[in-house]
């Protein structure tokens, strides 16, 4: 039982590991030197940093009160796994400070993208996005504003969103205050867009999933097509059109993007009547929806080759249909 729960833990908390170096990375080799923001608490002590003491310090005293405070909110793993996912993006900026000398010089520059402040802007907030991306996808959060917006949001009428968006604004405002250039704090809104994209990258996958809906009055051939082509379960529902009072069946499926075109030509073969939505999906259990190569030629507008799939498939395909 301890060797299973072994098995589990340490390549969580190795990945953690390795999303706190990353992020690490990112802030201090980019970000820090320019003098850009990163976001959230992470931005609050990348500018508290230029002031007193060091980011690595900065990330403690501010992250770890936070996560404490709000520890019926997280309950105990994410805690830990936020904690130490935090822990090492402080260990790696103080290991990435003294690795890179150029980032304590009296006039502190990127070592690998110099005083250029779109490449760190561009930089900075991709690699410190994969880090945080990385972080979450592994059950832990790195940055402190977050869990804030999920203790003050909603008593303050807010979505999580708009609390964070709102606390960046703050910040940003008050950098450029400070440093007397509005250019910093523009510049750290473009790192920041970035590092979102990333994160929802890393969270959510290149290949996001479709979810089709097909509201049909003869779903036959087109159900032996579907399932011939793409070899998946399928869910079917009856139900009846309002103004027509005929019945009707709704078939739901889930595809990748690559296959959402041939599935299109495959009802508009099939019945061309039918009413089709697709709506986007981030994840999915209990079926493979990764692409799968086959030699299917388009599909014909008056036939349908269809290929029988395998007994076990068709077995298994049912049982995981969503």
């Amino acid at each position: 039982m301890k060797q299973n729960v072994l098995s589990k833990t340490l390549p969580r908390y190795a990945a953690l590991t390795v999303a706190g170096a990353i992020n690490a990375f990112g802030v201090t080799v980019f970000l820090l030197p320019a003098s850009l923001m990163d976001s959230g608490i992470s931005g609050t002590s990348v500018f508290l940093s230029h002031f007193a003491l060091s980011l690595s310090l900065w990330l403690l005293i501010l992250n770890v009160p936070i996560y404490l405070f709000a520890y019926k909110k997280l309950g105990w793993k994410m805690l830990v796994r936020s904690l130490w996912a935090i822990g090492m993006y402080s260990l790696f900026s103080f290991v990435f400070q003294l690795a890179f000398p150029s980032l304590t010089a009296e006039t502190p520059v990127s070592p690998i993208a110099g005083a250029d402040l779109l490449l760190c802007a561009l930089f900075g907030g991709l690699v410190s996005g994969v880090g945080s991306g990385l972080t979450i996808r592994f059950g832990g959060a790195i940055d402190g504003v977050e869990v804030l917006s999920l203790v003050f949001a909603k008593k303050l009428n807010l979505t999580v969103g708009t609390f964070v968006m709102i606390f960046n604004v703050i910040l940003y405002v008050v950098s450029g205050i400070v440093f007397a250039s509005w250019e910093l704090p523009l510049y750290s809104v473009i790192s920041y867009s970035v590092g979102l994209k990333a994160v929802d990258f890393i969270v959510d996958g290149l290949d996001k999933g479709k979810a089709v809906m097909i509201i049909t009055e003869s779903p036959e051939t087109m159900l032996k097509a579907v399932s011939g082509y793409f070899g998946r379960g399928i869910t079917i529902f009856d139900a009846k059109g309002y103004y027509s009072d005929q019945s009707k069946k709704v078939v739901y499926v889930v595809v990748n993007r690559f296959e959402i075109a041939q599935l299109k030509a495959i009802v508009a073969a099939t019945d061309p009547d039918a009413f089709v939505t697709v709506t986007e999906i981030t994840d999915t259990m209990g079926a493979n929806i990764k692409l799968r190569k086959k030699n299917k030629s388009v599909v014909p507008e008056e036939e349908i080759a269809v290929e029988e799939a395998s007994a076990g498939n068709s077995a298994g395909n049912d049982e995981n249909s969503l």
